[in-house]
């Protein structure tokens, strides 16, 4: 446990666990378990890289690392390559909805666009300065000249064309295409008013077409219907400015499950549809979808996306699953609850990173993280309630109470009367089953 992290580094982790949220840097330190699950979603990510598409539902209960496994996965997509959008959804951000929610989905996706250079969203434009610089690259590669050479603009322009022509074969293609080419006269002229207004056509910012025809001289905007289009345009773009690929992940789809309408319910399941279908037949290239949710917004027949008779069709377990067994190349993978000797080794890293930012040498033996995570793993109900996200904050806690209380131990603050709640079960076979083997 002597890994140094970054000061800014550590102290962001630590006060996104302490507030039962998840940090979107430096996940790498904490992270424990989830080896299958993140080398599927890996393999996904691979496939993406050589022009599939893959779709895939993260599904576990509040606190059981779901958003930890989504946000580890876009980290370890942008170091390699790819472009991440990401967004949660709301009752102000659908898929589809009578009030724009769809079209702020998309707004909240391009504001999150993120890269491995800029990795806290905003990089729309960054990607599109990075492409005309690579383009400019390859033209003076290919023709020997220099960045001074007055032929340069018309090289790269003919070069711009025919990545033009690529685009405007898809579905609104023609306007994307006309967009960017904007974009790349702008730059040539130094047009800074006209480059920011083509970056809010493409952020779906424009709130009527006849605004854009008037700025742009494009008579088409990004809507509550046509979003997921641009989302598949701006994924075969970005391979042009030299990134792998695009991934997308939308999570809490909880938020659609508490749709009160049923009507609603189903636009929003059947735009899910849309997009399954669409990669699974081949129509997405370099792009990869993953949505995470609870278990009740996914399986709930009556509210839940298992609603959608469609998409249960497609995405329920097959016969040969004993719920044991896991079938981590179908499209849902159902979290596991981490057990005890990950949450030993997740709680030692958590005691060297509250020791790095409050300057002092971890003193807990094993012995100690023992007794917690026993406590813990002994309280009534900890069977089907604990998450790592309560064992998380409980154990901060302890090391707060520690470190202003140095007379305190783990064992006696555990056994004081304000964790009396965590009343002892340490005679349920079923709990005792997980410590088998525990000691370490």
């Amino acid at each position: 446990m002597t890994t140094k992290i970054p000061p800014r580094v550590a102290n962001t982790l630590l006060n996104a666990l302490k507030g039962g949220v998840v940090p979107r840097t430096g996940l790498g330190y904490i992270t424990v378990g989830r080896k299958e699950e993140i080398d599927a979603l890996l393999h996904d990510v691979d496939t993406i890289s050589v022009g599939g598409a893959s779709f895939r539902f993260i599904v576990g209960k509040f606190g059981a690392g779901k958003s930890f496994l989504l946000q580890t996965i876009r980290n370890y997509a942008m170091e390699r390559g790819f472009v991440v959008i990401d967004a949660d959804l709301s009752p102000e951000r659908r898929f589809v909805g009578s009030k724009g929610e769809g079209l702020a989905t998309y707004r909240e996706l391009m504001k999150n666009l993120s890269t491995h250079a800029s990795p806290d969203g905003g990089a729309l434009g960054l990607l599109l300065s990075k492409w005309i610089s690579a383009l400019k690259t390859d033209v003076m590669a290919e023709n020997t000249i220099s960045a001074d050479d007055d032929s340069l603009n018309r090289l790269v322009e003919i070069k711009i064309h025919k990545t033009i022509d690529e685009l405007e074969t898809a579905v609104h293609g023609f306007d994307f295409a006309k967009v960017i080419s904007l974009y790349w006269k702008a730059t040539v002229n130094e047009d800074d008013e006209t480059k920011s207004k083509t970056l809010k056509w493409l952020r779906g910012e424009y709130s009527t077409k006849t605004e854009a025809k008037h700025e742009l001289g494009v008579g088409v905007i990004i809507n509550d219907s046509n979003w997921y289009d641009y989302v598949k345009l701006m994924s075969l773009f970005v391979i042009k400015a030299g990134y792998k690929g695009t991934l997308m992940i939308v999570d809490e789809l909880v938020n659609l499950y508490k749709i009160p309408h049923t009507i609603t319910r189903q636009y929003n399941f059947e735009k899910i549809l849309t997009m399954y279908n669409d990669i699974m037949q081949g129509k997405a290239h370099y792009l990869g979808v993953i949505m995470g949710g609870t278990p009740e917004s996914i399986a709930d027949t009556r509210r839940g996306i298992f609603s959608y008779e469609a998409l249960k069709s497609r995405l329920e377990s097959s016969r040969f699953s004993d719920g044991v067994t896991r079938d981590l190349l179908s499209p849902i993978i159902t979290l596991k609850p981490l057990v005890p000797e990950e949450m030993y080794f997740l709680i030692q890293k958590l005691e060297h990173i509250h020791g790095q930012v409050y300057k002092y040498e971890p003193q807990l033996s094993s012995e100690d993280l023992q007794f917690f995570i026993k406590k813990e793993y002994s309280r009534v109900g900890s069977g089907t309630l604990i998450t790592p996200r309560e064992m998380i904050r409980d154990f901060i806690e302890i090391l707060n109470i520690m470190l202003q209380n140095p007379n305190k131990t783990v064992k006696n603050i555990l056994q004081s009367d304000s964790f009396a709640y965590a009343a002892s079960t340490e005679n349920n076979e079923e709990i005792q089953d997980n410590f088998k083997g525990f000691e370490l």
